[in-house]
């Protein structure tokens, strides 16, 4: 199953720096059964670009943690058994958590087929999204409304190859 995992660029160094993606249990991304009735799609490739879009705006959250990281979403997508991801049924169809999978035991860098990070040219709408995330999840139309403007910025695909690129990217910028 892939699974799309959301990260800060100091959390992709970090991964890089141990080898370890993340250890289990942690929270990813995929193609569920909820997923798939909420989206009205059979093409996968339709339906796995729309769990990526959950797992951005889970890394937008984690921005919004992070002070101190640069203001670009980073996504990690990887490979792993059926059996290592699973739904939790009383969060299934809730609209916040639609495509969330808990993914138990580690899951090593080396396992990750693509990095995909915002561009340079996506750092001021991340970070005002980041700084109106609080009061679109109160509720605030105007403040989701850039909270949205940050997903007109498409995240840009990367071989794992590039990663020491992208790091030094992350820690100049």
């Amino acid at each position: 199953m892939r699974v799309y995992v959301p990260l800060t660029l100091p959390g992709l160094a970090e991964a890089y720096k141990t080898g370890q993606l993340a250890e289990g249990p942690f929270l990813a991304y995929a193609v569920t059964p909820a997923l798939r009735e909420w989206y009205l799609s059979d093409d996968l490739e339709e339906l796995e670009y729309a769990a990526l879009n959950r797992a951005t705006l889970a890394s937008l959250r984690l921005l919004a943690a992070d002070p101190g990281a640069p203001r670009r979403r980073v996504v990690v997508a990887v490979d792993v058994p059926d059996k290592a991801a699973s739904t939790d049924p009383g969060r299934a169809l809730d609209p916040d958590t639609l495509g969330e999978v808990r993914v138990v035991g580690d899951v090593a860098l080396a396992k990750a087929a693509a990095v995909h990070v915002d561009a340079a040219d996506a750092e001021a709408d991340v970070t005002a999204a980041v700084e109106a995330l609080s009061a679109a999840d109160a509720g605030d139309d105007d403040a989701q409304f850039v909270v949205d403007g940050a997903e007109d910025h498409e995240l840009l695909w990367y071989a794992t190859q590039e990663i020491p690129n992208l790091i030094d990217v992350g820690t100049a910028g």
